[in-house]
């Protein structure tokens, strides 16, 4: 028998607004969206070299509370890359807001963070080393 596998997978995000958010994602950081639902829209899916983000409408009046301000340093979503420097250059041209700029990280990888509209960190690494133990 084989062993059903995962086959993808989607960060979901609340925000307050999936319109403005929608832009941002598409203009700012390059990703497209492949689905938006409701009118106003109150979720959609985009996509950016086959990794996914889901944006859905917080309720009125809800605190959205980014994990950084729960717990320092760690994001709402992080992404996997090829090459950690040229996609930092190409959101620097777009206008993304930068968290914190090119470096290379103890563990290994060289990372860059950007924050959504929402205030999210949204890490992007590249492993440049072994991580080992």
């Amino acid at each position: 028998m084989s062993a059903a596998r995962i086959t993808d997978q989607a960060t979901p995000l609340l925000v307050r607004d999936v319109a403005a958010s929608i832009a941002y994602w598409t203009d700012r950081v390059g990703f497209r969206a492949t689905g938006v639902w409701g009118e106003p829209p109150d979720f959609a899916i985009l996509e950016r070299d086959g990794a996914f983000v889901m944006l859905g409408a917080a309720p009125g009046g809800h605190e959205i509370v980014p994990y950084w301000r729960i717990r320092p340093h760690l994001w709402n979503a992080y992404f996997w890359v090829d090459d950690a420097a040229a996609l930092f250059a190409e959101m620097q041209e777009r206008g993304a807001t930068i968290d914190y700029e090119l470096c290379l990280q103890p563990y290994g990888v060289r990372e860059f963070g950007i924050q959504d509209l929402d205030g999210h960190d949204i890490g992007f690494g590249e492993i440049v080393r072994d991580r080992g133990p």
